[in-house]
């Protein structure tokens, strides 16, 4: 990817998890992104594409910053996961998950929803491998998505719950 796709990328990410899918306009998300709107457009050539873009970007910037550089015990890994997760939460998606917000604001758009699957199943991928709990891949994404999507209403609680939970999806592991 360019730099000034990266840079659209970026602002468009923004532009979207604060203003929604269907509020901003072209000259905002133009401005979002630091472009004018012959580059805007030579890019990102329609709003699907400016919202594909985004997505994106979200999908590689979410992975590195749960995933990297996680503790090799499988336990603790799987904690990291889930405080990462909050921090992330509590920083940049204070009002739930992005992409679930991008298939309900255009529930019909196919690319969309296999955008969101793409990127749930590779959560779920990688955290199994991390924690050791392979075969448990539904069991950590039901976690981390009770988690993302409580959050806006339950904050350290959430956490605190998908904590204890976790708990006892580790217990309950086949050693």
């Amino acid at each position: 990817m360019t730099d000034t796709m990266t840079r659209i990328a970026s602002g468009l990410e923004r532009a979207f998890a604060s203003g929604g899918f269907a509020a901003p306009s072209v000259e905002d998300l133009r401005d979002a992104a630091g472009v004018s709107l012959r580059t805007l457009y030579k890019y990102t050539p329609s709003r699907v594409e400016m919202v594909r873009a985004a997505l994106e970007n979200r999908h590689r910037r979410y992975l590195a910053r749960v995933f990297d550089d996680l503790p090799p015990a499988p336990e603790a890994a799987l904690d990291e996961i889930l405080t990462r997760i909050g921090g992330w939460m509590e920083t940049e998606a204070s009002h739930g998950c992005l992409f679930h917000a991008a298939v309900a604001a255009d529930p019909g758009n196919a690319d969309l929803r296999a955008l969101l699957e793409r990127h749930k199943t590779e959560v779920a991928a990688r955290a199994a491998a991390a924690t050791g709990l392979a075969g448990r891949e539904t069991h950590l994404l039901l976690l981390f998505e009770g988690l993302t999507q409580t959050w806006p209403l339950r904050g350290a609680a959430a956490m605190a719950a998908a904590g204890a939970l976790a708990k006892t999806l580790t217990a309950d592991a086949p050693a």
